[in-house]
């Protein structure tokens, strides 16, 4: 997920199937391209409750863009994975019980990888070595970024997510492009990098180094406690997590923020590909289809 200013508003992406996902000021746009090799486009409107005062509220507004993403990245990659697979005749609009069950489950296959997994390794290795409450919880943060570092790199194995990562980096590339107030062209968009420091990379990697300092706080109580404050308190990192992005980006021509945005450029490497020009194709037909249904929608 990336960002460009446009006003007092920034647009952010992410890649989907064959395709890319845009997220305007009052619509998201989604492009992706058939087996025909026909680019196929669609909008729908921005839930209020994700737009209004509760946005504006510092911590909370975290909670509610990771909650935004889920919802809306489920939607984009369901209409993508239509069009890639020559199926969106028969396009069925998400039932609000099978969203709810797909997001469940993933949220709880990522707690379980990226919380659970690093606690219970460190809790029966490393807190039988020491006493240390700080120890264990930046042990715990060092299997969890390895965790997630191995997770990138065994995926990044399957043909599939390869080309996922290339219109990954054609939406950051097509961002760059935007805030920059260039044409919106293949070749404008080829002078740009595939890394964006305010890719959703940053977010994750924020995130992780945000929860070594918050479960620090609650030292090594039993198990099952830790098991709790693992689970219930990851809306709060994820609010912090969130004012540190926009910290970063709010300054982001300082020299201390550059340097605290390199790890996250660096791990792009991982996540994004080269892309071909139909690739950046649909991800500039993405940000126009974004930026026309924003204006009729009155932006």
């Amino acid at each position: 997920m990336s960002a460009s200013p446009s006003g007092n508003f920034v647009y952010g992406g992410q890649a989907v199937l064959e395709g890319v996902m845009i997220r305007g000021r009052q619509v998201v746009a989604v492009a992706a391209r058939s087996p025909e090799g026909k680019i196929k486009t669609t909008t729908f409107p921005i839930a209020e409750w994700l737009t209004g005062k509760y946005r504006r509220i510092p911590l909370l507004r975290g909670t509610l863009i990771l909650l935004e993403s889920l919802l809306i990245g489920m939607k984009a990659l369901t209409f993508s994975a239509q069009v890639s697979a020559g199926d969106e005749e028969n396009e069925q609009p998400i039932s609000t019980i099978s969203l709810a069950l797909t997001l469940a489950t993933s949220l709880l296959l990522a707690i379980g990888l990226f919380f659970m997994l690093p606690l219970l390794l460190t809790t029966f290795t490393v807190d039988h070595m020491t006493d240390s409450s700080i120890i264990s919880n930046v042990v715990e943060g060092v299997i969890r970024l390895l965790i997630f570092l191995g997770y990138l790199a065994a995926i990044t194995l399957m043909p599939t997510i390869r080309r996922v990562f290339a219109y990954h980096a054609a939406e950051h590339m097509t961002v760059h492009t935007h805030e920059a107030s260039l044409d919106l062209k293949i070749e404008n968009v080829r002078l740009f990098p595939a890394a964006h420091p305010r890719c959703g990379t940053a977010f994750l990697l924020t995130v992780m180094i945000v929860s070594v300092i918050v479960f620090a706080f609650f030292g090594t109580p039993d198990l099952v406690m830790r098991i709790i404050s693992r689970i219930v308190l990851i809306p709060v990192i994820a609010g912090i997590a969130y004012e540190v992005i926009r910290f970063n980006a709010k300054y982001s021509s300082k020299w201390y923020v550059k340097v605290l945005a390199e790890p996250s450029l660096l791990m792009q490497r991982l996540t994004t590909r080269q892309p071909d020009d139909e690739q950046i194709e649909v991800a500039i037909v993405a940000m126009n289809t974004a930026l026309i249904g924003d204006q009729q929608a009155g932006s």
